[in-house]
């Protein structure tokens, strides 16, 4: 009668967990239409152009505003591995227009949190500006805005405000609204005047105040190996190391280099020709002309330009001032040396590395020719320019490792203690006050913590996204983004090697351990627990493996569909929405606890698709660490009929698939009063000293 009362519970829970979690998705919106809402009906909307891609709204000739995709722009993947796609609008002064969803694959949204809740976060973007940081949470700080997060979807809206952001400055920028400058990462250095040491020219490159470009034949001819110009004055052989330039350059401005090559006059003069804002550069070189042959007045030195991040700066003659004379002691003699001047609309930067960058020509024909470029870096000491201190612009992963920094903390310090007891759980099981103790306080703890207050559970869905990421384009920030489960599934993975699924699922698996706390309060109020005979139980095991085989064939179709078919797991009811969802789900998830109180761990047993997907790589577990005798199953099954997931077969055999390491059986194994073998070997000993002859001793 047992059984077929146990049957019916199954079959009743299988009924729930397939076709009536299936779904609807709804497809993916046309952005057209969203677009004609937004503007008055005879504004014309062109075909998407440029890049990046956009469609421009116009009204007759003016421009009314423009519209993009950020999976065109900004394609991030989301909590689900899939980007969120996003219909973004901006007028042409910079301000959001609007931000609609047009499609998404997360699952908490498809099956949990109502999707209108991810609409009215998108909402929060129209009146803000393009030009402005916004950041998701928090309180309105200095040089950001903060908007309303979206609880129990934290990761999928801060992949939405990148997204959004990134695609929105990209357009804008492409389109003059904003410049890049109001987005550089390094503010502005200011150059200290009042720094100055004697020194002659050895020391000066040496510290790396004057940086050389030094080019030989060999390199010269390499850069155009595979080129029409390949042949054309190559080096012979012997000349191969022959030196083809040799430049020298500096930021002449910087105090300290300056009144050492030019002199205290002639830096004077040179600050009084520098107008605010500007700055100069000196190159002196031999060999190849970096001036180059064929300049004349008014035109661009064609053959150098110094480069500081995404702006290229080239000199014409007005920029251009002849150095005659070095005064600096030590000083090589020069061909050429030439002082240049860095206008104040360049935004140059003193504080920033830069490049010199010299073109090198040949000619193929009386108007054809190849040219190569070659670079010298260069890089203010830091006793000449002060830098300003600023705080640097996380990226999204390290916000959220920085913010669940302490939940992190705990949980290391957790799973430590837990592994360190299992490294020595021959000692500890010897004492099993103090393990059922240890294991019931350590389950509060996943359940309470790492549950409910974390939302650390982990789910079969995770094992897809990381099969689909494995097979596409494999990220770590993808995992990086949920500190929490990344922690787990790096604990999951370690644990796996060493004893096998068994320590997730019996000490780190929030709902697994909220079933054993409700059936051990259960077993404590002696309510009548129910087991099926070992050989249906055993056979009843293949459930959850059919269930992964199934979820994993429909997530190679689409992994959005196997995420909602995968709520067979009452993970996300139970803990992530804490029963704040629609009835099914919640009737699912409380009869699968209730049911736990007359069966233990039912769900986890028969059901868990995450639990089958940890046991697979069960054969390449490293150690068996759970002691056996030759007595275990014949004739002793003590440890068998205490087992209470049933994990143990008739002949003593452990089957590691499915024992959750509750080390029940170690602590009978090291007792005396209830392992027989040990009691029969503790009467044998005692017989043994009874019968025992004493042996006198005479002197």
């Amino acid at each position: 009668m047992r059984q077929y009362f146990t049957l019916s519970f199954i079959l009743f829970a299988l009924t729930w967990a397939l076709p009536s979690y299936a779904l609807f998705v709804s497809p993916p919106k046309d952005p057209i239409p969203l677009i004609k809402e937004i503007f008055p009906s005879q504004a014309s909307i062109s075909e998407k152009q440029g890049d990046p891609l956009h469609w421009v709204i116009k009204q007759g000739d003016e421009v009314l505003g423009y519209a993009f995709e950020t999976n065109d722009i900004a394609k991030i993947p989301a909590y689900s591995g899939e980007p969120v796609n996003m219909l973004v609008i901006i007028d042409p002064q910079g301000n959001y227009l609007a931000a609609k969803v047009l499609e998404h694959h997360e699952p908490i949204i498809l099956a949990g949190i109502p999707e209108t809740k991810l609409y009215d976060f998108a909402d929060q973007y129209p009146g803000l500006s393009v030009a402005t940081k916004i950041k998701v949470g928090g309180n309105t700080s200095q040089g950001s805005v903060h908007i309303d997060g979206l609880s129990g979807a934290t990761v999928t809206v801060r992949v939405m405000n990148v997204a959004i952001t990134r695609a929105a400055q990209s357009v804008a920028k492409s389109q003059g609204i904003i410049d890049e400058s109001q987005f550089s990462a390094t503010p502005m250095a200011t150059i200290k005047q009042d720094v100055y040491t004697s020194a002659d020219w050895q020391a000066l490159v040496g510290d790396g105040s004057i940086r050389r470009l030094f080019l030989d034949r060999a390199k010269i001819d390499q850069a155009f190996v595979g080129t029409e110009a390949e042949d054309v004055e190559k080096a012979s052989p012997e000349q191969k190391q022959d030196m083809f330039a040799d430049i020298y350059f500096g930021q002449i401005n910087l105090p300290n280099l300056g009144k050492n090559i030019l002199g205290e006059a002639e830096f004077e003069w040179l600050q009084k020709l520098l107008k605010p804002g500007e700055h100069a550069v000196l190159i002196m070189g031999n060999g190849y002309s970096f001036k180059g042959s064929g300049y004349v007045r008014g035109a661009i030195f064609d053959r150098i330009q110094v480069i500081q991040n995404d702006t290229n700066i080239s000199f014409r003659d007005l920029d251009h001032h002849r150095i005659t004379d070095l005064v600096i002691s030590g000083a090589p003699e020069f061909k050429e040396m030439s002082l240049f001047v860095i206008g104040e609309h360049h935004k140059f930067n003193p504080g920033e590395d830069w490049q010199l960058e010299l073109l090198v020509r040949r000619q193929t024909g009386p108007l054809d020719s190849i040219f190569t470029t070659f670079k010298g870096d260069y890089s203010a000491l830091g006793r000449d320019v002060d830098r300003p201190i600023v705080e640097e612009e996380l990226t999204l992963t390290q916000q959220v490792w920085q913010e669940k920094n302490a939940e992190v903390m705990i949980l290391i310090f957790a799973m430590s203690l837990l592994i360190l007891m299992l490294f020595f759980q021959d000692v500890f099981v010897r004492h099993p006050t103090f393990m059922h103790n240890f294991r019931h306080i350590f389950l509060i703890f996943t359940v309470v913590f790492i549950g409910w207050s974390w939302g650390g559970q982990l789910s079969v869905v995770n094992v897809f996204t990381f099969l689909q990421a494995f097979m596409k384009d494999f990220s770590w920030d993808l995992f990086l983004l949920d500190p929490i489960i990344f922690c787990l599934w790096i604990a999951a993975a370690v644990t796996v090697v060493i004893w096998g699924r068994a320590v997730y699922c019996g000490w780190l698996c929030p709902f697994g351990a909220l079933q054993e706390l409700i059936n051990h309060v259960a077993r404590m109020l002696k309510i009548r627990q129910f087991e099926l005979p070992f050989a249906v139980h055993e056979r009843l095991w293949a459930i959850k493996y059919l269930i992964l085989l199934g979820l994993f064939g429909l997530s190679l179709d689409s992994l959005a569909t196997a995420e909602q078919f995968a709520e067979i797991e009452p993970f996300k009811t139970t803990f992530l929405l804490k029963f704040d969802r629609t009835w099914p789900f919640v009737i699912y998830a409380a009869f699968l606890l209730v049911i736990n109180i007359f069966t233990r761990k039912f769900f986890c047993r028969y059901l868990c698709p995450l639990g089958a997907a940890l046991s697979m790589p069960n054969s390449a577990r490293l150690f068996s660490w759970l002691k056996r005798r030759p007595e275990c199953g014949t004739p002793c099954k003590t440890c068998a009929k205490e087992c209470e997931i049933q994990a143990i077969y008739p002949d003593g055999t452990i089957n590691m698939r499915e024992c959750h390491y509750c080390l029940d059986c170690q602590m009978t194994y090291f007792n005396e009063t209830k392992c027989p073998p040990l009691k029969k070997m503790a009467r044998k000993k005692q017989q043994y000293k009874k019968q025992a002859i004493p042996v006198e001793v005479t002197n």
